[in-house]
């Protein structure tokens, strides 16, 4: 688990809400707080589709990017927000392969991405979740380069806390 403080607020808000940075994303939950408290939960409810595809468990984060914005958007600046992102399963499954491949994805409950902004400060904090008890942390130490990689490719500007 690192924390990151991210530096320039404005830039990081365009990444999130304006691009497409993070649309590769499961996006788990989130709350919003402006003038009230949007609480979004990312779990897809599959008896909503006619559709006999298969869907993921969560939404992808493209999929509520604008209806988050909507709420964001406005002369006020929201008094906070969380959101928690999770890495896709395919690729949990890659980064698994590539660094700990005696490691089963299947065991691997999700590696996130948790940002936050109290109304002052925006912060990323990596996670990793298991569905099994493991000492090695070779994958929890993989997911936090692997953020800090991501971060700097798009040119995000954050330090270490």
């Amino acid at each position: 688990m690192v924390s990151l403080a991210l530096t320039d607020v404005k830039a990081f808000m365009s990444h999130l809400l304006l691009s497409g940075t993070f649309d590769s994303f499961s996006f788990i939950e989130g709350e919003i707080v402006t003038f009230n408290t949007f609480k979004i939960d990312g779990y897809i409810q599959k008896d909503f589709f006619d559709t006999g595809a298969e869907l993921p468990a969560y939404s992808p984060w493209k999929n509520l990017r604008e209806y988050c914005f909507s709420i964001i958007r406005g002369k006020r600046t929201p008094l906070s927000f969380r959101l928690v992102f999770s890495l896709s399963p395919s690729n949990t499954e890659r980064l698994i392969a590539q660094n700990t491949p005696a490691l089963h994805p299947e065991d691997v409950q999700g590696l996130y991405l948790n940002i936050r902004y109290d109304g002052k400060h925006l912060s990323c904090i990596t996670g990793t979740s298991f569905k099994t008890f493991t000492m090695d942390k070779s994958l929890e130490h993989a997911w936090d380069e692997m953020v800090e990689k991501f971060l700097k490719q798009k040119k995000i500007e954050y330090i270490r806390e």
